[in-house]
């Protein structure tokens, strides 16, 4: 089982290995800057559309959950102390049939100047241009393309030998779901995903349900919290989105019934969605999780996350 979820979290977290890669270009210590409008709540994200997730991640408020990722740079001092560099980042992930991985545009205070002459001397690096938003660097080895400057950093993954602009092509960006930053407030990590359905139909067959989800997209909000011991876990609100209100009373009904089938081996999926009452909200549903530990935070990753 663990070596199965270590091969699966690296798959999903594939974007955190290749931001790794950018990091380890960086050697001063720095004070993190924190990009104002995506904490206030801009409608547009410098990302591409067509990813399955988008994600927003306080860096610095959520390394205890990078830590416990079974990803093996993650434990390597030179790296943590890189990370303390960024601040902020947002990340889209793609589906594998769109030849692309990852896009990753992150905040903090870059040491641009150093990471280029780094960039010129290593030859696995190549300058490209654009003419939408000026050059870029590109590694065939690795298929990462890096652009940065001083205050921020743009990262593209692909699947293939093609470069990808890392920063996006298009005049805004892509338009957060309406809602989304209302929904996502203070958490420190958030993300929404364009297509759930696949995930949610599963978690359900897997605890012996044949019936199906009609959600249309699927907020998530992810804390840190204290469990009765005191130690640091994690709780998880959910935020799922349909058609219509007579859908979500549909989806009340499956998730009672759903109730009746934990046993045993469904713990993990009886703390996501199962030890608090779903609240209904118009077309909405909001489902609170209860408290989460590495075992379960694992699968959420797994789950939510998985491309």
């Amino acid at each position: 089982m663990a070596g199965k979820n270590s091969k699966n979290i690296n798959n999903t977290f594939c974007f955190t290995a290749g931001f790794i890669l950018l990091l380890l270009f960086f050697s001063c210590k720095t004070t993190p800057h924190i990009p104002d409008d995506i904490l206030t709540g801009v409608q547009f994200i410098p990302l591409d559309a067509g990813a399955s997730v988008y994600l927003f991640t306080n860096v610095q408020e959520t390394r205890s959950i990078l830590d416990l990722l079974p990803i093996e740079e993650l434990n390597d001092k030179q790296t943590r102390d890189l990370l303390d560099k960024t601040s902020y980042a947002v990340a889209a992930m793609f589906p594998p049939d769109s030849g692309r991985r990852f896009q990753l545009a992150a905040w903090g205070d870059y040491p641009s100047f150093q990471a280029g002459l780094a960039f010129t001397f290593n030859r696995y690096w190549k300058k490209q241009s654009s003419q939408s938003n000026g050059s870029y660097w590109y590694s065939a080895v690795n298929r990462l393309s890096i652009s940065i400057s001083s205050r921020q950093a743009f990262v593209a993954a692909s699947l293939n030998d093609i470069p990808v602009n890392p920063q996006t092509t298009s005049t805004q960006g892509v338009k957060a779901p309406d809602g989304f930053f209302e929904f996502r407030a203070d958490s420190p990590l958030s993300c929404w995903m364009e297509n759930p359905k696949p995930a949610i139909d599963k978690m359900i067959s897997d605890i012996g349900i044949p019936m199906q989800f009609p959600v249309q997209k699927l907020f998530i909000n992810l804390y840190l919290v204290n469990d009765s011991n005191g130690k640091e876990s994690y709780e998880a609100v959910l935020r799922f989105h349909l058609e219509n209100p007579s859908q979500a009373r549909g989806m009340i009904s499956i998730l009672n019934l759903a109730s009746g089938f934990m046993q045993g081996s469904n713990q993990v999926i009886a703390s996501l969605l199962f030890v608090n009452p779903p609240v209904q909200n118009g077309s909405s549903l909001d489902i609170k999780s209860g408290i989460l530990n590495e075992e379960e935070i694992l699968y959420f990753f797994n789950t939510f996350l998985n491309l």
